[in-house]
């Protein structure tokens, strides 16, 4: 039917209940026991029914009901309990984190997807769970951030599999009038709509706001009436459809997204990149920061690198995005007025020095050579990404390509379980959810009685096993399973066997397959009539993925076998909702990646949390937080190779743990119901989760190391008519113009050797800088441990003094080094241009003897 006009009626609330409306319309209610409690008190089975979802849950809820509730005191004193909780955590605001912001500034969080909950089905996996953790820290610390993202009408996909165990794909249309969220307006207080460049024509979006605790976070959509119906489409899958549809996806992020906020009156001091998707951002920031300080481009890619922050979550060179020219160009034709260059100079940013006009435009290559703050998401990250891309960096060194890391952390009051929440408040106090930022009570979890300990992980274990079975009878029924199998599937699983889960993104490199190297192997230990063995798989591949598919298939396929359907089972449809189950439930969180291809893994975080043991290769976060007291390691850490081999040694490792430390050490009851080692395990895992792997102290590290700094920035380099960054862009085309005539003659040292521990020694190098003044340059002599023939480890750098002017743009360096430790030694020199990191760190500019 044609011209139909919709409405919505919900239950009258009464006056003492008024609450609950906004309550149920900011997700800080998403991570508080207590929140959720209070909705699902009011009718425990309609939540279950509407999802977990309190505005659906409001349509359902008979008004007879809300009418006794607001009679019940002890209701309405369990909701004001809860209200006087919000006004602390949301509506009161804490002391600016740094005079640098105002009130209008705010550091612009850019991300393709985020994981809030599952109500808000606008993510995938890791980045966006990360994404949303990110946020809730942000409102957790009440800092200047803003999350920005897209609305996806249809989501990622909904999973299940076939009869024959091969992932099939769905794609529902979400109730966007089930989700807490409001349209945005512009400063003059209009419904914001905002045009970007597409490649194949404008692009028009709407812009909706939710409320994450004191965060906002806002969606982008395209899904109106002014759009072409391929321009409607471009908000409507996430990762789904062609690379056209993504190279617009990435535009209306990043530059939609900046445009967005400075519609709104919101002034994007600094820009966190959340990946390569975001990196259109930069062009728009260059032409606003033109526009409003009246400076030329020179001196905006002074301004703008040095207020960016661009965050890489991927070792996997496929999980980079490129376009080729002819598609990016209706895009860059956009902005060459407004930048004042050719469509060909833009494009080149994004593409490596020296490369053909045909190459594809890198957004990881554009978000580097426009960030300053770079970095990866775990120590080892850092180091793989440093070696990755070092060639956008030539010559450099690559422990000094200016990639860092900040290891991620996770949320813990969204992740914890309501039993082991509670525990926390009662042995580190009522805020135990900041506790990583008070690690001093964190050792208050050993006053844990054991007792009480693994009841709460019993709760959780409980609740998992009637989850999975609840679903086992759901997908079996999908698939018009006989009677036999339905009564087969809601017997699953056995509360007293050791409980392993795995889940996550299916992809090749995560090598779920690694388990089922020896099936009989595997089936043996699972089926022991003694101390055996179950596990919980779930998680998704990507719709084009087959491999990831075939992996899924093959443990479908295993877990078919006669002996073993009670003992392993595949939960479809993996999502937030049934990653909870497994974090609080399981008692061992498996994870075998490739080594070094699982960039952090925050999963694991998430069950150490809860208590659970990791047994896991040396990947990740997992290479930082491994310990024998909190978990188990797979392998040592082998990296190259032969992968066929290196799956059979990691396999047999797995196996051997399994069988020989971790079985035995669960089941080791001798004086006590409980496992006594296994809780002080438990309680080593938690300690280490929440003092080092929380979000807060990740989002103060962010904070503290890049987006303070960045605001300062700003504030200088704008400062009396932005002349700072004028004075840099004169300086920077000095050095540009002038470096190539900057040489270095190899160092010699006064004594030949060898040395002791102690001595000292003289190095000069002749050097010729041209045009260029000494004041200018810096000349280090490098050193360092060698490692074959030709490489140095451990590189330092020693800053070099000039010893003689020898006229002509001639002068003689010197350092007196002296030997600290033995070993065999290696030096050389190079230069650098002056200044702060961005100049040192210019791209091309080291000139080495």
């Amino acid at each position: 039917m044609k011209n139909l006009q919709t409405y919505q009626v919900y239950s009258k609330l009464p006056e003492p209940l008024v609450f609950l409306e906004t309550l149920a319309r900011n997700y800080w209610w998403s991570w508080k026991h207590d929140a959720v409690d209070l909705f699902r008190r009011i009718d425990r089975q309609l939540w279950k029914d509407a999802g977990g979802n309190p505005i659906v849950f409001s349509t359902l809820v008979p008004q007879q009901r809300l009418d006794e509730l607001a009679k019940d005191e002890s209701f309405l004193a369990h909701l004001a309990k809860v209200r006087q909780h919000f006004e602390a955590r949301v509506i009161q605001r804490e002391a600016p984190v740094d005079d640098a912001f105002g009130p209008k500034d705010t550091v612009a969080y850019l991300s393709m997807e985020f994981g809030i909950h599952e109500t808000l089905p606008i993510f995938s996996g890791g980045l966006g769970i990360l994404a949303g953790d990110h946020l809730k820290a942000a409102s957790n610390m009440d800092l200047p951030l803003t999350g920005v993202g897209l609305l996806y009408r249809q989501g990622y996909f909904q999973q299940f599999l076939d009869h024959n165990g091969w992932q099939q794909e769905e794609y529902p249309d979400t109730d966007v009038y089930a989700i807490p969220m409001v349209r945005a307006v512009d400063a003059s207080g209009s419904e914001l709509v905002i045009r970007v460049p597409g490649p194949n024509g404008d692009i028009h979006a709407t812009v909706w706001k939710v409320m994450v605790g004191r965060t906002p976070l806002y969606l982008l959509d395209t899904f109106v009436e002014k759009n072409a119906p391929e321009a409607r489409a471009v908000t409507a899958r996430l990762y789904s459809g062609g690379t056209k549809v993504r190279l617009a996806q990435e535009v209306l992020l990043g530059i939609g997204g900046v445009r967005a906020l400075s519609a709104m009156g919101t002034n994007v001091k600094v820009c966190h990149m959340n990946e390569g998707h975001a990196a259109f951002s930069v062009l728009e920031r260059l032409a606003q920061t033109m526009e409003q300080y009246g400076v030329g481009l020179d001196a905006a890619r002074e301004i703008v690198p040095r207020t960016t922050i661009f965050t890489t979550h991927t070792p996997v060179a496929a999980g980079h995005d490129e376009f080729p020219p002819d598609m990016v160009m209706p895009i860059l034709k956009d902005f060459s007025p407004r930048l004042g260059v050719s469509e060909k100079e833009i494009l080149s940013w994004g593409q490596p020095a020296g490369a053909p006009e045909s190459a594809p435009m890198s957004m990881f290559i554009l978000g580097l050579r426009m960030a300053q703050f770079c970095n990866g998401v775990s120590e080892l990250h850092g180091k793989v990404a440093r070696r990755m891309w070092s060639f956008v960096w030539p010559n450099r060194a690559e422990e000094s390509v200016p990639i860092g890391h900040i290891t991620n952390g996770v949320h813990v009051s969204t992740w914890v379980s309501p039993e082991i929440a509670m525990l926390y408040e009662r042995y580190i106090g009522p805020e135990w959810y900041m506790g990583s930022r008070k690690p001093e009570q964190i050792a208050r979890i050993d006053e844990i009685y054991d007792e009480e300990l693994w009841r709460a992980h019993e709760m959780g274990r409980a609740r998992l096993l009637r989850a999975c079975r609840e679903q086992m009878v759901r997908q079996h029924g999908r698939r018009n399973a006989p009677k036999s199998m339905m009564e087969e599937a809601e017997r699953v699983l056995d509360k007293n066997i050791l409980t392993i889960g795995f889940a996550r993104r299916f992809a090749t490199y995560k090598r779920a397959n690694l388990l089922l190297h020896d099936p009989d192997r595997l089936e043996a230990i699972l089926t022991r009539e003694s101390m055996p063995v179950q596990f919980i798989f779930a998680g998704k591949a990507h719709p084009q993925d087959n491999e990831g598919k075939a992996l899924i298939q093959k443990i479908v396929e295993f877990a078919r076998r006669a002996g073993l359907r009670r003992r392993i089972v595949f939960i479809e449809n993996y999502d937030i909702r049934i990653a909870r189950y497994l974090l609080n439930g399981t008692d061992v969180w498996l994870n075998t990646p490739r080594r070094p291809f699982e960039a952090c893994g925050t999963s694991g975080m998430k069950a150490a949390l809860n208590g659970v043991l990791n047994l896991s290769i040396l990947d990740g976060w997992w290479a930082e937080g491994y310990n024998a007291d909190c978990g188990w390691a797979i392998g040592k850490g082998e990296e190259g190779g032969d992968a066929a081999y290196i799956d059979a040694v990691e396999a047999h490792a797995f196996y051997n743990l399994l069988e020989n430390d971790v079985i035995s050490t669960y089941y080791d009851r001798s004086s006590a119901d409980a496992p006594e080692r296994w809780l002080r395990m438990m309680k080593a895992s938690m300690k280490m989760a929440m003092t080092r792997f929380c979000s807060l102290r990740m989002a103060g590290e962010y904070t503290d190391r890049y987006y303070i700094p960045a605001a300062r920035r700003m504030d200088a380099l704008t400062a009396e008519g932005a002349r700072e960054a004028r004075d840099l862009s004169v300086q920077h085309l000095r050095l540009t113009t002038n470096w190539s005539a900057v040489k270095i003659e190899k160092p010699l040292r006064e004594l030949a050797g060898p040395f002791r521990v102690g001595d000292r020694f003289h190095t000069t190098a002749q050097v010729h800088l041209g045009l260029l003044n000494p004041d200018e340059v810096e000349v280090h002599l490098f050193f360092g441990v060698m490692r074959g023939f030709d490489k140095v480890s451990s590189g330092e750098c020693l800053m070099m003094e000039v010893k003689e002017d020898r006229g002509n743009g001639d002068f003689l360096y010197g350092v007196t080094m002296k030997c600290r430790d033995a070993g065999r030694y290696a030096f050389t020199a190079h230069i650098v241009p002056r200044g702060d990191e961005w100049i040192r760190n210019t791209p091309g500019m080291i000139t080495w003897a």
